[in-house]
């Protein structure tokens, strides 16, 4: 089953792995027409009604693969108006070679002429609150006539996701494509048509991904969150690049709670940051009190970049994620506090290969597919999300497992996992937990092969990648 989100993002991952939009709405529209042929003797007269979108576009392909019928298209709104490239193509197609169409600009000029199939292309998994006029009347003819209607996708109407909430086609027959919509899950007549989606656009990272990012206007400081940083004594570099990572991944602000021994360097480096010190050289049991209560304002903390692995530091690590009920990103000496971890909080854990086993994972061989499974499994009985460092990283909550595959081997250089933690941390703000840990892996891999591109080779600083990383978050990747 696949979300209207899921699915956006799988069909542009498709086109950047070759698989353009247009072989997609070619295939869409050959199974429509599939399914009505199986349920047509042939001579019938079909009204094929496709709106401005992709799901009229589909339509609108289904109508050349109907030539042993008397097909009559019907575009309802104006052609100019029709939001995509793939459908307006489609459209220009049925035009040029002669086809039965009709523009309906205003409700009063549609009228059916009694056709015996209908295609109802007119809204698809697009929809986003209650449907408008001239839509609504149309649906209202739809489920007047006595024809066989078949939808496209999703019955207009309907949400995708969350099924019926209002008018909507009634069909005899729903072709939807690729995957089940859980808004039509009830409905007992549903085809799911193979449309040559493969299935690396659905396991592997791409740029479809990113759209969750998009935000909106009216927004102010503090609205894409505020990330604690709780690192450093042995290391003072670590906690600084993880807190920075969150500020170029879009954290409004960046708090560094590090002990007091490192904190005059940790803000002398810049004043972007705000620091937090505690009393001492090392995170000990007696400052989680106050850095729990301190979290509580913050919409996700960071734990472990530089805090060193000192049997009190340990204890004070364990300690605070037992007593933290929020959203936390746990990363490198924290990880070694997992094991028999009892806790409320939402994680995120960000280990290589070698700390995945030490948080009690088994060792990590085989295939990609014997990886991903291993991941998966454990995931699925720690039930958090992880994400698994390598030259192809994995990230799984349990149910759903994917791989990102961008980044080189310049990352290899420490104070890049910290960089990533810091990316995760912001994403996590304003994202579930998967979906942070995915969107960071695949945009800090591709901070890392743009700094490699600008600097002509390898010997990459951490420093490096911060650039990058709004342009990646952007999608700008040249």
């Amino acid at each position: 089953m696949i979300t209207a989100k899921r699915m956006a993002m799988v069909d542009l991952n498709a086109a950047e792995l070759g698989v353009s939009q247009i072989q997609l709405m070619e295939s869409s529209g050959h199974a429509v027409a599939r399914e009505v042929k199986k349920i047509a003797a042939g001579g019938e007269k079909i009204a094929i009604i496709g709106g401005r979108g992709n799901n009229g576009g589909d339509a609108f392909v289904s109508a050349r693969f109907l030539k042993e019928f008397e097909v009559k298209i019907y575009l309802i709104g104006r052609p100019e108006l029709i939001t995509s490239p793939a459908a307006r193509g489609n459209w220009d197609v049925l035009q040029t070679y002669g086809y039965d169409t009709q523009v309906i600009r205003d409700i009063s000029e549609f009228k059916l002429e009694g056709p015996d199939i209908i295609v109802d292309g007119l809204l698809g998994t697009g929809i986003n609150g209650p449907v408008r006029e001239p839509d609504r009347s149309i649906i209202e003819i739809i489920n007047e006539t006595e024809a066989m209607v078949i939808s496209v996708d999703v019955p207009s109407g309907v949400d995708a996701d969350k099924g019926n909430t209002g008018i909507s086609v009634d069909p005899n027959l729903i072709v939807t494509f690729h995957d089940l919509k859980p808004g039509i899950k009830v409905h007992e007549n549903v085809i799911i048509a193979d449309i040559g989606i493969p299935r690396a656009a659905s396991i592997f990272v791409g740029p479809g991904d990113l759209l969750p990012l998009k935000r909106p206007r009216g927004k102010h400081k503090g609205d894409f969150g505020r990330v604690m940083v709780i690192g450093g004594g042995p290391y003072t570099g670590a906690p600084l690049l993880c807190s920075l990572g969150a500020l170029r991944a879009g954290a409004d602000l960046a708090y560094v709670a590090v002990p007091s021994s490192i904190a005059n360097e940790v803000q002398g480096y810049t004043p972007n940051v705000i620091v937090e010190p505690f009393k001492g050289e090392l995170l000990l049991p007696e400052h989680v009190d106050k850095l729990v209560e301190r979290s509580v304002e913050m919409d996700v903390v960071v734990i472990g970049p530089g805090l060193g692995n000192g049997g009190k530091t340990k204890t004070a690590i364990k300690l605070f994620l037992e007593k933290y009920e929020g959203k936390a990103v746990v990363d490198a000496d924290a990880l070694k506090v997992v094991r028999d971890l009892e806790t409320s909080a939402e994680i995120i854990f960000t280990p290589h290969v070698g700390e995945f086993t030490e948080m009690g994972g088994p060792n990590l061989t085989g295939e990609l597919d014997e990886r991903m499974g291993i991941v998966e499994k454990f995931t699925g009985e720690l039930d958090q999300v992880v994400l698994v460092k390598g030259d192809q990283d994995i990230i799984s909550n349990g149910r759903d497992t994917r791989v990102n595959r961008t980044g080189n081997p310049g990352m290899t250089v420490g104070g890049t996992g910290d960089v990533l933690a810091g990316v995760v941390g912001a994403l996590f703000c304003t994202q579930e937990s998967l979906t942070a840990a995915t969107i960071a892996a695949y945009v800090v891999g591709m901070s890392g092969d743009l700094a490699v591109e600008e600097k002509g080779g390898y010997g990459l600083l951490p420093t490096d990648l911060l650039p990058h990383i709004p342009m990646s978050l952007g999608g700008k990747h040249e």
